[in-house]
């Protein structure tokens, strides 16, 4: 029995890995065997409709594939998509197509994997808390909103105890929920712990009130069981797959757990971490808060992954995909064009890749993935892994902790979305949110210009309008949402998405 198996456990279909268990293990025995995985970030090009991925988990898929049939030992980390807009229609799952599909599809589109039921329970429990907190002077409001796979309209705004307490509260999709950001960036069982105590219940008196000031609580973590622990899967090729996380602060925003790329880069060579919608959306999360603040390996490539017609056939929206592909170059981040190619559009290869050419983009990759898999990329991929494989893993850049909210979304601004400090907008009531904010944080002795900025905005868009001309877009801040127990503040902007969703997107 090698030493991960000692971790794992059959779930069902899938596997559960012990990653807190073995990750404490590798730290604590560092001659035991284990590999130093470089990671590779797929992400995309901003998609034309919200509706519409790109093809990143089928590129994903794709790619580890055609990795171990040259010989490399590579996996894919994958996150479970919500299935609430998953079954609304709005978006696809996170399984592939195709001949680059997982084994079992359904039990990642559908949440069979048990983390984002345990994670519902969990965050309502603690809303159940808060309520009983008010119901004994405890509490004065309730902050925590509670979760649902659900989405309705019906349940954005709801009243608890009507007549008597009148207590508002809102109902978000469980993976965009303050307990779904802690899963997904905590190492051990005990940081969960602490993150949770850290929560902000509600206030009293003006001043925040954290669960850890009233709650036990080994009541919420004893919940999470194996929601804590990666599923391990495989594509129907063989390649091995992990799957765990979610989408977290909106749905425009996916990134998997820490811990399920940190067991991957234990047991393989190369690690293909794939991040939400486009490369403003979660490939921005991914850099700027899992590595640039919680201490994941920085890339050692990217691919971004685009469709024939994204990428061409709107010409006020052309310059989104050469953006994203320079902004991670100037990363020092070795960005390869992969272009995914639909039924009837073979013919177009040579006009794609003259056109990759005059941009200046390394050798773009292209094929049909759906149909080929991973056949389609195995010629093609000398140059990207002699850029993986070659040299040490790149240093992560400086952390942003300390400096100021309103800074650093200038910084995200201009850098992730092209828009400079002169063209950044306030809405009306924003410095109001902003402050309200500052003093929610001041109240719980929470060092606000240390929380990490997330960004909540709508996929479908990097600027208030992108077929604006260049010195004419502009971004919107329009408010400020603190989540401590995560150590993440959120600030809405641009169309941002709201959920539950009030109409299909």
């Amino acid at each position: 029995m090698t030493l991960i198996e000692q971790f794992t456990k059959p779930y069902g279909l899938v596997e559960k890995i012990d990653a807190f268990g073995y990750l404490d293990y590798l730290k604590n025995h560092p001659d035991a065997p284990r590999k130093h995985g470089k990671v590779v970030l797929v992400t995309a090009d901003t998609p034309l409709k919200a509706s519409r991925g790109e093809g990143k988990t089928t590129t994903t898929i794709a790619l580890i594939d055609a990795l171990n049939a040259r010989g490399i030992d590579a996996a894919a980390v994958l996150r479970q998509p919500s299935m609430g807009i998953t079954a609304a229609g709005s978006k696809g799952g996170a399984s592939g197509g195709g001949s680059a599909s997982l084994t079992h599809p359904e039990l990642i589109d559908w949440g069979l994997c048990g983390e984002m039921s345990a994670i519902e329970a969990a965050q309502n429990l603690l809303v159940s808390f808060a309520e009983k907190a008010v119901d004994d002077g405890l509490l004065e409001d309730v902050l925590v909103p509670r979760v649902s796979e659900v989405p309705s309209r019906s349940l954005r705004s709801i009243v608890v105890d009507a007549g008597k307490n009148d207590v508002h509260e809102k109902v978000v999709l469980t993976p965009t929920c303050e307990l779904m950001q802690i899963v997904v960036l905590s190492r051990s069982m005990d940081e969960i712990a602490e993150r949770v105590a850290k929560m902000i219940a509600g206030t009293k008196d003006g001043n925040a009130v954290t669960f850890g000031e009233f709650i036990e609580l080994w009541r919420i973590t004893d919940i999470l069981g194996d929601a804590v622990k990666p599923a391990k899967t495989e594509t129907v090729n063989g390649s091995p797959v992990y799957v765990h996380g979610g989408p977290f602060a909106n749905v425009s925003i996916g990134i998997p757990t820490l811990v399920s790329v940190e067991m991957a880069c234990a047991e393989h060579d190369i690690v293909i971490v794939e991040a939400g919608y486009g490369a403003d959306a979660g490939a921005q999360k991914w850099l700027d808060i899992a590595c640039r603040e919680y201490g994941a390996q920085w890339p050692s490539a990217a691919v971004v992954v685009t469709r024939a017609s994204t990428w061409r056939d709107d010409p006020a929206l052309q310059w989104r995909y050469p953006f994203h592909v320079k902004r991670l170059e100037e990363l020092n981040i070795p960005t390869f064009p992969l272009i995914n190619l639909w039924t009837g559009e073979d013919d177009q290869v040579p006009a794609l890749r003259e056109t990759a050419s005059e941009l200046g983009f390394r050798a773009p990759i292209i094929g049909n993935l759906f149909r080929d898999g991973g056949d389609a990329l195995v010629p093609q991929l000398d140059e990207f892994v002699g850029a993986v494989t070659d040299g040490e893993p790149l240093e992560t850049p400086p952390s942003h902790k300390g400096m100021s909210l309103i800074d650093n979304l200038h910084w995200v601004c201009e850098n992730a979305y092209g828009v400079p400090e002169a063209r950044v907008v306030e809405k009306a009531g924003f410095a109001q949110s902003l402050e309200a904010a500052r003093e929610l944080c001041a109240s719980a002795g929470i060092a606000f210009d240390d929380l990490a900025l997330v960004a909540v905005k709508s996929p479908a868009t990097m600027t208030d309008d992108d077929a604006a001309p260049a010195d004419e877009r502009t971004v919107t801040l329009k408010k400020v949402d603190v989540h401590s127990g995560a150590g993440l503040v959120h600030v809405n902007l641009t169309t941002s998405l709201t959920t539950p969703m009030p109409k299909i997107v």
